[in-house]
């Protein structure tokens, strides 16, 4: 969710139409991403009851929301729109972009590490190969707006 509205809402400061679209287009698939993540939490919890829940250390997440989902980063911490960066600054932007595509490969291979499922992994592959191509796409998109975006502005 913070990748989609991160490249959304960073798309109106780009200075030009190619970084725009390509932060469009990622955003869009970002939000994808999200709902296959979501789908496979569900499907993960949706036949667990409460004590396996709790042995699996979800019992606070069941005792709050029972099998619904609630986002979270790994240790349990509400999701927040500080999760979403927006500096303003094309270069600034799209090199954390670059930095936030790769440490979700990362968090994806090590999700693929954690587990044996092989459903569970080709679906984590998918998504940690579409980070790769993000993470590409933003090098290129950095490329062109630091060919033409005015130098003097960073002296």
């Amino acid at each position: 969710m913070s990748a989609a509205l991160r490249y959304l809402n960073q798309r109106y400061t780009m200075p030009n139409e190619k970084a725009k679209a390509l932060l469009t287009d990622i955003g869009t698939e970002e939000l994808g991403h999200m709902e296959i993540i979501a789908t496979l939490v569900y499907k993960l919890l949706k036949d667990l009851t409460p004590e396996e829940m709790r042995a699996a250390g979800l019992g606070s997440h069941y005792a709050d929301h029972e099998k619904a989902l609630f986002y979270t980063d790994a240790s349990g911490n509400p999701w927040t729109a500080a999760y979403v960066q927006a500096k303003g600054d094309p270069i600034a932007d799209l090199a954390e972009d670059i930095a936030a595509e790769e440490k979700a490969r990362a968090t994806y291979q090590a999700l693929i590490n954690l587990t044996d499922d092989p459903d569970l992994i080709q679906v984590l592959r998918y998504l940690r190969e579409r980070e790769v191509v993000h993470s590409q796409r933003f090098r290129e998109a950095l490329y062109l707006v630091e060919e033409e975006y005015d130098p003097n502005r960073y002296c």
